[in-house]
């Protein structure tokens, strides 16, 4: 997966902005505002391209000891958050887009109900 692939992946999904709310570095994706997918360009620059996705907690240990390539995620809750090492060639993406997928739901299931009807 490229960033170009994650940024349409990303911004297809119903209701998605993208944006930088930290610097001119973090991207971030969103759904009706809140951030589902946070990676930095520097990381794709350099080859070691890296994405945060939010899980559920019970999910996020089973992947994390599923996958030496996903890790508590850096620089957030890391109780909620996974971050995932692409580069490390380990996850294929069909894995990576169901992944992508759960955090879109995760963040969806937070939001009030009214917002989520919205995205039908």
């Amino acid at each position: 997966m490229n960033i170009e692939q994650l940024r349409d992946y990303c911004i297809s999904k119903k209701g998605v902005t993208e944006g930088f709310p930290f610097d001119e570095n973090a991207l971030a994706f969103k759904v009706l505002g809140k951030i589902f997918v946070i990676t930095t360009l520097d990381s794709w620059e350099n080859r070691e391209a890296t994405i945060n996705l939010k899980a559920n907690p019970e999910y996020s240990q089973e992947l994390r000891a599923a996958y030496s390539s996903i890790r508590p995620g850096f620089h957030m809750n890391k109780k909620h958050w996974n971050s995932l090492y692409l580069d490390e060639g380990e996850l294929e993406n069909k894995l990576i887009l169901k992944l992508i997928d759960h955090s879109y739901d995760c963040v969806v299931k937070t939001l009030p109900k009214k917002l989520q009807d919205t995205l039908k």
